[in-house]
Parts: C-alpha cells; structure tokens; sequence
C-alpha cells in the first residue's frame, strides 16, 4: 500500500482512497492534492517519489512543473489590474501597447486576447530556432508584427506558449514589473505561497523531476493553426537547457509550484477575493474575469470550450466537479487547479508522471469528483 502524507479528515477518507489508488495501479510516480473551503486547508495529501530512483520522497516543500496551470495564475494577476481600474477587458491591447496593434490586430481587446481569440497560437512562419523564447523582446517583436491565423473574435484557438508573451508584456506596460516579480511581491511572499514564474537557482534541490508522457497530445487533424501552436520546431523553448528554461519568465508555460500554494491562491477566485482574511481581488472583479467571453470549438483543443479572461470555465466539460460554474486550468501531462465560487471551494493537483492530457486527465478528475462526493 502506497504511504500517504498530509491531513485527512475522515469525511473525505474516499479522496484518500482514490489518491492511494493512483500510486497502487502505478498511474503515478509522486504527486499532490490539496483542497480549501473558506480559506481552510481541509485536505492536503502527498506520496511517491520526486526523483527518477524513487530515493527522494514527494513531500511537503516539492516543487513540480505544472506548465499550462500557471495561466490560471496568471489570469488572477491580469484581474487585479482591472480590478484597481488600471486596465479594461473591453479595451483594445493597442490602446496600452501600440506596437501590438499592427498587421490587423489594432482591435483585439484585452478580453479577447485573455480568451484566446487574438489568432496568434504560435509563430507564423515558424522560427528556424526554438530558442528565441529566451529572448523575450525577440519574441515579442515577431508576435507583434505577426498577422492574425484567423479573423480576432470569430473563435478560441488555444494558445499554449506565445500568449504568455503578450499578457506578461501588457503587464509590464501597465505595472511597471513582469508578472513573476509581480507574484511573488505581491502575493507569494505576502501569503507564504510556493508559487514561482521564473524559479531561482536556490529552489532547484526540491523541484522533482518530470516523467515526460509516451506520446504527443492528440488534437485530431493537424492544420496550420495547430502546427503553429505545438508542432512546429519553434513551437515551444528548446535549446538552452533546463537551467535557462526553469530560469526564463514564461507565464503561460513554466510555473513550479506546490499544489498547497495554487489552492491557496485559487481560493481567492473561489471565496470573495480573500486570502488569509484578506482581500486580493473584489467581488466584481472576480465576476467580470470569470465570465464567459467565448464558448464554440477551439481551433486547437479539441473540445468545444468555454473560455473567461484567461480562465478555462467548466461548463460543457465537466472536469473541474460538477458545478458548470466552476473555472480553473489544467497543465500539460495532469496538472491542475480549480475553484467553485458556489461552494468556496478550490483544489489543486500536481505530479510528475506525465500523461498525454493537455486538459481532462482522469487522474484529478477522480479526485475532485470524489472530493464533491464527500462534501
């Protein structure tokens, strides 16, 4: 039987029992799950190993990769500047960035490009050299003169690196800091929150090592949108290695975090905008980046998906518990985090064996399910 860790009440023994399930049937290396209601932590569970020889243990302060979960991260930052008035989701990008707006997108707002529906999945033409990620005013400058894969607004195409840039550059414009200074000043520090978008050299020792997937996400018929967004050479960072990745600023891609810390701070979203008794994002504000912006076919995913303000809705898909309400993001290979504002609720999951789910692995899905069915 596989050793669990954390706290468990026993009216959510079921959770506990799937969360053993997973390392038993050899689903999972080492992981996490972690639950808040109202600010409490009522559930918080870990096991397994954080290294490839199973000698170091997945405990309490392992760090692990989420990739795709940090946009939820990075949504809740881009509602706190609307939230103080210094950025409106009905505004033009251009109108804060004029560089933004050139080769057709001087209309795209701040919403639509939260949303996913600005036309940019990745690089058109595909860069020769994946390693310009590294360079951030690089990467940013071939965006901006880019023209948009299909007409702003009509659609979603998920985008899973490039949109990092842009927000993270809009950030900046209006802040003054880039989002991973932002976060961790403002609300990792402030909370005790292992949350981290560009991680120093000195929290390396406890980051576990990743078990990369078997095979590639299947996105059904490969196009030109979907090329750009995932398959092409430059389509993702590459060639620096993991010490300049882990290093590197890319909000959308490369947060390491504990599923403690994303609960936590996803609680905010779940629970009135307060963390710890205090306030971090108002009620409207929560309201206005959670609602949904679009909802039809993603020209990436494969599903038919609703979309808020950099928030992934669970309405249609289901995979963050029952409540069509409920919003989150999931990550590359089974990460995740959610939060219910119908229940004050919010859970995160993290680990290190990587399936081929972009979004929907069953492995969280378990859990949250179980986790409503003790509730």
């Amino acid at each position: 039987m596989a050793d669990i860790h954390g706290v468990c009440p026993d009216k959510f023994s079921r959770v506990r029992e799937g969360f053993s399930n997973l390392f038993e049937s050899s689903q999972e290396r080492g992981a996490r799950f972690t639950a808040v209601i109202a600010g409490e932590t009522v559930l918080d569970l870990w096991a397994g190993s954080a290294d490839r020889d199973g000698a170091q243990a997945f405990n309490a302060n392992t760090l692990t990769p989420v990739f795709s979960t940090g946009k939820a991260v990075m949504a809740l930052l881009i509602a706190r500047l609307v939230d103080k008035g210094k950025l409106d989701y009905d505004t033009a990008v251009a109108h804060y960035w004029p560089e933004f707006g050139q080769a057709g997108k001087s209309r795209i707002t701040v919403g639509q490009l939260m949303s996913h529906q600005h036309g940019l999945p990745g690089f058109n033409p595909a860069q020769p050299d994946p390693a310009i990620w590294f360079d951030p005013v690089a990467t940013i400058d071939v965006l901006c003169k880019q023209t948009p894969m299909w007409t702003p607004g009509t659609a979603s195409g998920y985008t899973p690196i490039a949109g990092g840039y842009l927000i993270g550059e809009l950030f900046r414009r209006i802040d003054g800091r880039t989002l991973g200074t932002a976060l961790r000043e403002d609300l990792a520090n402030r909370f005790g929150l292992d949350l981290f978008i560009g991680t120093p050299d000195s929290e390396v020792p406890r980051i576990a090592h990743m078990q990369k997937p078997p095979a590639a996400p299947d996105l059904g018929v490969i196009d030109k949108i979907k090329q750009a967004a995932f398959f092409d050479r430059g389509s993702a960072p590459a060639g620096r290695g993991s010490d300049v990745w882990r290093r590197a600023e890319i909000p959308s891609a490369n947060m390491h975090a504990t599923a403690l810390g994303l609960a936590k701070l996803m609680n905010a979203v779940a629970n009135g905008g307060v963390i710890d008794g205090k306030p971090v994002l108002s009620p409207k504000g929560i309201d206005v980046a959670t609602r949904e912006r679009i909802h039809g076919q993603d020209k990436v995913l494969p599903f038919k998906l609703s979309w808020a303000a950099g928030f992934l809705r669970n309405k249609g898909i289901g995979i963050y518990g029952p409540n069509p309400n409920a919003v989150g993001h999931s990550g590359w290979g089974g990460s995740c985090v959610m939060a219910d504002p119908d229940r004050k609720l919010s859970a995160a999951y993290v680990m290190n064996k990587q399936s081929v789910h972009l979004i929907g692995d069953q492995r969280p899905g378990r859990l949250i399910a179980e986790l409503y069915g003790c509730l």
